[in-house]
């Protein structure tokens, strides 16, 4: 029984940290795709539109770029927080230096994102959210 326990202890290990890498484009393609509806959240906050982008800050490993079109206006990069790959968390979301995971614009000013996120593969992942959707309570 012993033995048994402990071939059981060593593979929740092995999968466990397995489960903490995702740090290239091939191993979060399938979640980011997934987890589309999660990709951004608009909250309004002290007279301000605060655009969320806590679920891609937290898979950031393996992403190249992100960019994100308010409106249809003209398109600005996402700063991302660096992957911290010699670590046991490489997604791990630290805020270094004051990085917040969102973007601050004028309230109601938000109606419609597109997000469009580059892997390091190559492979470019695109969305449009409209406010309704992804506004927080």
């Amino acid at each position: 029984m012993r033995r048994y326990a402990l071939a059981a202890a060593m593979s929740v290990a092995a999968l466990s940290a397995q489960a903490q890498q995702f740090t290239t484009g091939a191993e979060i393609q399938p979640i980011i795709e997934m987890t589309t509806a999660n990709w951004v959240a608009v909250r309004e906050w002290e007279g301000q539109d605060l655009l969320y982008f806590t679920h891609l800050e937290a898979w950031r490993c393996g992403m190249d770029q992100v960019r994100y079109f308010v409106n249809t206006g003209k398109p600005r990069a996402r700063e991302m927080e660096p992957c911290y790959i010699d670590t046991n968390a490489p997604n791990a979301i630290k805020m270094p230096d004051g990085h917040v995971p969102y973007d601050i614009h004028p309230l109601g000013l938000i109606e419609t994102v597109t997000v469009e996120v580059t892997l390091d593969n190559g492979v470019v992942l695109s969305e449009t959210f409209e406010r309704n959707a992804i506004l927080m309570p």
